[in-house]
C-alpha cells in the first residue's frame, strides 16, 4: 500500500494543532510591545507571510528594526508557549493519522516551531509514533520552510519526491513543496484567508479528511 500512497509531509501550528486563536492572542501581546494596535483574526489571514517580518512590514509600512523584531519575536514566543498547552489537535486529526498508518500509508511532521517545544508538544497529544519523522526549525525563526524542507526530505529513507504531498495551511508551505519538487494541499483553518491560499495555484480544502483525500489523488 505504501509504496504507491501519497507520503504527507504534514505542518504542525494552524493544520494538525488547531491553534490560530492563540497566535492571535500572541500576536496582539508582540503588537502591544512596540504600540502597535490589536489585529483581527480576519485582518491577520489577509496580511500574514512568511519570512514573519514582511508580515510586521504590512502592517506597519516598514520592516520593524532589528530591535522591535527581537522584542516582538521573544514577547510572541513567550505568550504562544505558554497558552499553547491549552490547544487541541484540529478534530479529527488524531483519528485520520491513526486511520493512515494502519492502512500502510506513512506521513511526517515538519514545523517551523522550534524543535525543542514541538517534541514534547506532540507526545503529549500522543501522535508522536504516527509519523516516521518529526522536526521542528533549528535555527534562525525568521527564515521560511524551504530549506528545512531539503533536510527533512534528506532524512527519509526510500521516499521518491513524486509521491510527497504536503499539507499545511499556509503559503509557504506551498512554496516549500515547489522548492523541492513536491506537491501540495493548503487547509484553509490556519493563517491564511482562502484567496491568499488559493494564489498559491494549488488545491485548497476545509478539513484534513479532504486534505488527504486530494493528497492520494495528487500522486495517483
Amino acid at each position: 500500500m505504501g509504496k504507491h500512497s501519497a507520503h504527507v509531509v504534514w505542518d504542525w501550528n494552524g493544520t494538525l494543532l488547531d491553534d490560530i486563536h492563540t497566535v492571535i492572542e500572541a500576536t496582539n501581546a508582540s503588537f502591544a510591545e512596540i504600540g502597535l494596535g490589536p489585529i483581527t483574526l480576519e485582518r491577520y489571514r489577509e496580511l500574514y507571510c512568511v519570512p514573519v517580518p514582511r508580515f510586521y512590514e504590512r502592517l506597519m509600512g516598514r520592516l520593524p528594526t532589528d530591535e522591535e523584531w527581537a522584542a516582538m519575536d521573544a514577547v510572541f514566543h513567550r505568550h504562544y508557549w505558554r497558552l499553547a498547552e491549552a490547544c487541541l489537535l484540529t478534530a479529527g486529526a488524531a483519528e485520520l493519522l491513526a486511520a493512515r498508518q494502519a492502512s500502510g500509508r506513512t506521513q511526517s511532521l515538519l514545523s517551523l516551531a522550534p524543535h525543542e517545544h514541538l517534541v514534547p508538544i506532540v507526545r503529549r497529544h500522543g501522535i508522536e509514533e504516527r509519523f516516521v519523522r518529526v522536526d521542528g526549525r533549528v535555527g534562525a525563526s525568521h527564515a521560511g520552510k524551504a530549506e528545512h524542507m531539503v533536510r527533512h526530505l534528506a532524512a527519509l529513507e526510500n521516499v521518491p519526491t513524486e509521491r510527497i504531498v504536503v499539507v499545511g495551511d499556509a503559503a509557504d508551505d506551498a512554496l516549500a513543496a515547489a522548492h523541492v519538487g513536491a506537491k501540495a494541499v493548503l487547509y484553509t483553518g490556519g493563517s491564511h484567508s482562502r484567496a491568499s491560499l488559493r494564489a498559491s495555484g494549488v488545491p485548497v480544502v476545509d478539513s484534513l479528511a479532504e486534505a488527504v483525500e486530494v493528497a492520494e489523488e495528487l500522486v495517483g
